[in-house]
Parts: C-alpha cells; sequence; structure tokens
C-alpha cells in the first residue's frame, strides 16, 4: 500500500451493500470484503454465516485521506446502514451483521466515538446507536465470488431487492462525491 493511503474497516450488516456503495466515492482506491472481529483463522462464509466464529461482515476501504477523510468515511457510514439494531440489518440477523468499526490506530478510534457522539446527540435515531468500535486486529478477505459482488450481480433478487435501494438513497445524497464513472 501506498504510503498516501489509508485503511478503514467497517462492518454494517452484509459486506456487499457497504461494497457497493464505498467503491463510488471519489479517493477510494479499492474496497474488499471480508471478515474482521472473530476467533477462527482464515473463516469461511459458510463459517461465518453460523455466527460462530466471532467475525462480523466487513469491508476495508483503502482510501486517499487528501481526497476524502475518515470522518466522510464514517458520514456515509451512519447514513448506509442503522446502527441502532443489535446484530442485524434488516432481515440479516446474526452477531456476523453487527454494526462495527474496527480502527486502524488512535485517531480512528477517537474519530469513531466522536463521530458516535455526534450522530446520537443529532435525535436522527430514535434508538441509542450500538456501533462497536474496536481495534482490528486481522482482516480476512471473502471468498472471490463476493468481490464486487453487486457490480457483478446486479439482477440477482437481493441485489435488487435489498442493495440497490442503499445506493440510489446513498447516490441521491453523496453525488458531489461520486467518482466520475459512477455519476
Amino acid at each position: 500500500m501506498s504510503e498516501n493511503y489509508a485503511l478503514a474497516t467497517l462492518g454494517g450488516g452484509c459486506f456487499w451493500c457497504l461494497e457497493a456503495v464505498y467503491e463510488q466515492l471519489k479517493g477510494v482506491k479499492k474496497v474488499v470484503s471480508g471478515y474482521a472481529g472473530g476467533f477462527v483463522e482464515n473463516p469461511s462464509y459458510k463459517a461465518v454465516c453460523t455466527g460462530t466464529t466471532g467475525h462480523a461482515e466487513v469491508v476495508q476501504i483503502t482510501y486517499d485521506p487528501a481526497v476524502i477523510t475518515f470522518d466522510d468515511l464514517l458520514n456515509v457510514f451512519f447514513t448506509i446502514h442503522d446502527p441502532t439494531t443489535l446484530n442485524r440489518q434488516g432481515a440479516d440477523v446474526g452477531t456476523q451483521y453487527r454494526s462495527v468499526i474496527f480502527t486502524h490506530d488512535e485517531a480512528q478510534r477517537e474519530a469513531s466515538l466522536a463521530a458516535i457522539k455526534t450522530v446520537d446527540s443529532q435525535g436522527i435515531w430514535t434508538n441509542p446507536i450500538v456501533t462497536e468500535v474496536k481495534p482490528l486486529d486481522v482482516f480476512f478477505p471473502a471468498e472471490d465470488y463476493h468481490q464486487g459482488y453487486f457490480r457483478n450481480n446486479p439482477y440477482q433478487g437481493y441485489c435488487r431487492a435489498v442493495i440497490a435501494p442503499k445506493v440510489s438513497k446513498f447516490r441521491a445524497k453523496y453525488l458531489e462525491q461520486l467518482k466520475e464513472d459512477a455519476k
């Protein structure tokens, strides 16, 4: 990784949803779907889906902080998922779908806690935010067929019913921050 890039690792439900959004933002070089926060080495999707590995579905974002900041990434994060539902996003239920920010350093931890406090104080959500903030231990990339899932399978049922509406909402709100080829 270039010294000009930084990493952010976020979990907010299904990683396909997060990946579909973040890969469209200016300043984002790469988004990789994967797993973090568990206790099993090299987990598989099948194992993570059982909820017994301790992992969350996450995306690891490689971004240029001169173009998009960690705070910008967090603003999008708190817009595209419900951070008040414990271990679920919509019909996706289990600890693997928890809202979590895996931090790469102390600055990210502090920014994450400040963002949670700000979003909570805005009264956007009726219930309190349950997003976990934890240091990243290990990130495991998901299997190849999960990478670029929405982009590669736009007509698949889950993509049409769940991901496409989230992407549309995101695009409307963040139009000015989209990459030119995503407009």
